[in-house]
């Protein structure tokens, strides 16, 4: 896995290089899940949020819960949700571009004063291409897409996971870079395309080329 690859990861569709990481351990909440869901979602969460060698907590000081997962059967049930429009102040425009382009998931984040993400909005809406997807591979997937600020085609043409003798994994690349991201030397935020150069070279220990 060269630079090159990486490098698409984190540059947008306006050829913007933005690379981020957390700068806080992260407090999770999740919404409109059964109890026995719950548990499954937070302990994907907890998975990649170990593999990284990050760390969790149970309130932020700041925030209190500081990624909120919400899984909803409809983008109106985000307008009916109460406080959440003070949170986001542009829900009713959001809602609308999710509605117009029919899509089933969506992330937004929010950074520190020194570009670091600080929290992180995750909606996830069951629709039919979601309904028979398990929740352990949703929650994995989610889990990965909000580790790290990919860009916002890293995922365009192929999900974070892979499927390894019937089984459904973290794609080992995906997961690498997490790790790679995540090393105390790496900055926590990156304008330049040569910062994947520094991640290559990390993700080549463990996936030989």
């Amino acid at each position: 896995m060269d630079h090159v690859e990486i490098e698409r990861q984190f540059t947008r569709s306006d050829g913007s290089y933005l690379f981020a990481r957390w700068g806080r351990p992260i407090a999770p909440v999740v919404f409109g899940v059964e109890d026995e869901t719950l548990s499954i979602v937070k302990g994907a969460i907890e998975a990649v949020v170990a593999m990284a060698d990050h760390r969790m907590t149970d309130m932020d000081p700041e925030l209190g819960a500081n990624m909120l997962v919400f899984f909803i059967r409809d983008w109106t049930e985000l307008s009916e949700t109460p406080d959440l429009d003070r949170l986001l102040p542009e829900l009713p425009d959001l809602v609308a571009r999710l509605q117009a382009a029919d899509a089933n998931q969506y992330r937004a984040f929010r950074f520190d004063e020194a570009g670091a993400i600080k929290a992180a909005f995750v909606f996830v809406r069951i629709d039919e291409a979601l309904a028979d997807v398990p929740a352990e591979d949703l929650a994995l997937a989610q889990a990965a897409q909000t580790m790290l600020l990919w860009s916002d085609v890293a995922f365009r043409d192929q999900g974070p996971l892979a499927t390894v003798e019937g089984r459904v994994i973290l794609n080992p690349k995906v997961a690498a870079v997490i790790r790679a991201g995540y090393d105390p030397v790496m900055p926590a935020v990156a304008h330049d395309p040569s910062h994947a150069i520094r991640l290559a070279a990390r993700v080549s220990k463990e996936m030989p080329t």
